[in-house]
């Protein structure tokens, strides 16, 4: 089986390592990945499921004029990389993208920023109380769901739009010559203007044209991703189809919970009440949360245990290291955009297979009475296995989560294994080059100059 699988994946993988936009798109994830684990960890520490601990810090003021907690401040250093990582995203693309097309990777990388916020709605919707009643209200502002996570998709195609176009004006010589004399920086800055407003001009017509239409280019996408989830109801093959959309938007580097969530959720949601009230309904909130997937989307946790017990590569062991503990609590961040998951074909199979599997499984064991159904109770998602489970049901919840996690290991390993072997050869090659450029002959000194 591995061999088949190599046969048919390595020379995918290989080719997608010599394609400059998936090479960019992988290395510009990495600048937020040291980010990521910094905010996982206060993350983790604002939800640690212990229900004593959250009410100490959301009891807890700090800034008695304004209200806020203990809690509030452990979750900012969480929301300033979690909620603007879509900014971190566009500007690591592009200054990888802007290196492989042999331009200025910061004059690159600050036009795709630009255009990003061209084309991005200045608007937040809301309501207000005024005198106990409900008050619709648009301000002007930066919404934090599009730099966020919902915004990379748009991120990822406004890097590459910018730098093509950036490239394409530089190289046909239309830019600003400064005389002999004039220091780099003052003629990169001037080099830079006649392309980088270019690019503003066509961001701006893009955003001009969708404002006529009465919407802008992040609505039309978040709403033609949700379009085929809007009929999607309480049965198992809803669920299975849903989480087969939710894994695939991840993949492509778009929040799928978001997505997913803002259709399906209210549906388990309301499920999980028809069961505290007395009702059956083995599809709910806490049956999504602790069943289907283990350590984030795509069930990771098992994929992190596979990372450390079968691969020998640097990268990925110290990775796998960092990735553990905020896995057991459901962050996985740093593995989808770190290892990364994102516009990975290797890890696309098992990483839609694995909560499917989870799902399934999950579903028939509770059909056959084998295990309970949740109770509908609200489990905060941060509940690590095992615990989790058994506050859903009882100790037959328990032991089928350790059960479908060890599944998970195995249905990981082959893949894992296979980028594993790359990424080891890799190691290995720049080991060897670093220690022949150490390598000094005495043949190779000439003394007869001296």
């Amino acid at each position: 089986m591995m061999k088949k699988l190599e046969k048919i994946l390595m020379p995918l993988a290989e080719a997608i390592g010599r394609n400059k936009y998936l090479m960019s798109i992988r290395d510009g994830f990495l600048v937020s990945t040291p980010l990521l684990i910094g905010g996982s960890i206060f993350l983790l520490i604002a939800n640690f499921p212990i229900q004593a601990w959250i009410d100490f810090l959301e009891t807890t003021v700090v800034n008695s004029s304004t209200g806020q907690t203990l809690a509030s401040f452990i979750s900012k250093p969480a929301g300033a990389t979690f909620d603007i990582m879509a900014i971190f995203a566009v500007i690591g693309i592009a200054y990888s993208f802007a290196g492989k097309m042999n331009t200025n990777k910061i004059f690159g990388a600050a036009v795709a920023v630009v255009s990003w916020f061209l084309i991005m709605p200045y608007s937040i919707s809301g309501s207000v109380d005024v005198a106990g009643k409900a008050v619709d209200v648009s301000l002007s502002g930066i919404p934090l769901g599009w730099v966020g996570s919902k915004g990379i998709f748009v991120g990822i195609m406004c890097a590459f739009l910018s730098v093509h176009i950036y490239t394409y004006v530089e190289r046909k010589g239309w830019t600003i010559k400064m005389p002999a004399g004039v220091p780099p920086t003052v003629e990169e800055s001037f080099a830079a203007l006649i392309p980088a407003a270019m690019v503003m001009i066509v961001f701006f017509t893009i955003n001009l044209l969708f404002g006529f239409l009465g919407t802008n280019v992040f609505q039309i996408i978040f709403e033609f991703l949700q379009t085929p989830l809007l009929n999607l109801g309480d049965t198992l093959g809803a669920m299975v189809v849903a989480y087969i959309f939710l894994h695939l938007f991840w993949f492509f580097g778009v929040n799928g919970g978001s997505v997913v969530g803002a259709v399906f959720n209210p549906i388990l949601q309301t499920l999980s009440a028809g069961n505290i009230a007395g009702e059956h309904h083995i599809i709910c909130q806490q049956f999504q949360d602790l069943f289907a997937t283990f350590g984030g989307a795509g069930s990771t946790l098992s994929l992190v245990i596979a990372m450390l017990l079968f691969c020998k590569s640097k990268r990925i062991t110290n990775l796998g290291k960092l990735s553990f503990v905020p896995g057991i609590f459901g962050i996985n961040e740093p593995i989808v955009f770190g290892l990364p998951i994102v516009l990975n074909p290797t890890l696309l199979i098992p990483f839609v297979l694995v909560p499917t599997v989870n799902i399934v499984i999950s579903y028939f064991a509770m059909a056959m009475n084998l295990v309970p159904i949740c109770s509908g109770i609200n489990i905060p998602w941060t509940t690590p296995i095992v615990i989790s489970g058994f506050l859903a049901t009882n100790w037959a919840g328990a032991l089928l989560q350790v059960l479908l996690l060890i599944l998970g290991i195995f249905i990981y390993m082959p893949f894992i294994k296979i980028m594993d072997k790359q990424y080891l050869e890799e190691e290995t090659n720049m080991q060897n080059d670093e220690e022949e450029e150490d390598d000094i002959s005495l043949d190779d000194l000439s003394f007869d100059d001296l």
